[in-house]
C-alpha cells in the first residue's frame, strides 16, 4: 500500500491518497499518518480519505477505516471517503457501517451523530 498525505493549512483540510492492498499488513502505516496529521495544533477539519486508486480491502482495513473515524471525531475533524471503488462500498454496505463512516458526527464529544441502522435481513 502506498499513503500519499497532502494538506491545505489555508482551508484546514488534509487529503490521504490510499493506493494498493488497505489489508492486514498495511493498516498500520494507513493509522499512524493519521494519529500524527490529527495530533498537532493545526489539526485540519476536514480529512479526505481518497480511495481512488484502492485495490483490495478487507476486514482489516474496515477496523483500520473504523478507528480513523472514531480518531477524526476525537479531534473535531470530518472524516470523508472520497472515490470509493465498487468493492469497498460492498463491503461498507454490507456490514452496515458505510452510513456510520459517512455521516456527521458531534465534534464537540467525538459522539457520532446517527445510530447505524440494523440491517434490513436482521430478524430480530
Amino acid at each position: 500500500m502506498k499513503i500519499t498525505l497532502s494538506s491545505d493549512s489555508s482551508s484546514r483540510s488534509a487529503r490521504i491518497d490510499i493506493s494498493g492492498d488497505l489489508d492486514y499488513g498495511h493498516t498500520s502505516q494507513l493509522l499512524s499518518t493519521v494519529s500524527e496529521l490529527l495530533s498537532g495544533s493545526a489539526a485540519p477539519l476536514d480529512l479526505h480519505l481518497n480511495f481512488a486508486e484502492l485495490t483490495f480491502f478487507d476486514s482489516t482495513g474496515l477496523s483500520a477505516l473504523l478507528q480513523v473515524h472514531q480518531k477524526a471525531a476525537q479531534a473535531g475533524a470530518r472524516l470523508h471517503l472520497d472515490n470509493r471503488p465498487a468493492h469497498l462500498d460492498r463491503v461498507l454496505e454490507i456490514t452496515g457501517t458505510l452510513e456510520y463512516l459517512t455521516s456527521l458526527s458531534d465534534t464537540s464529544t467525538g459522539e457520532i451523530g446517527i445510530r447505524m441502522r440494523a440491517r434490513a435481513s436482521d430478524p430480530s
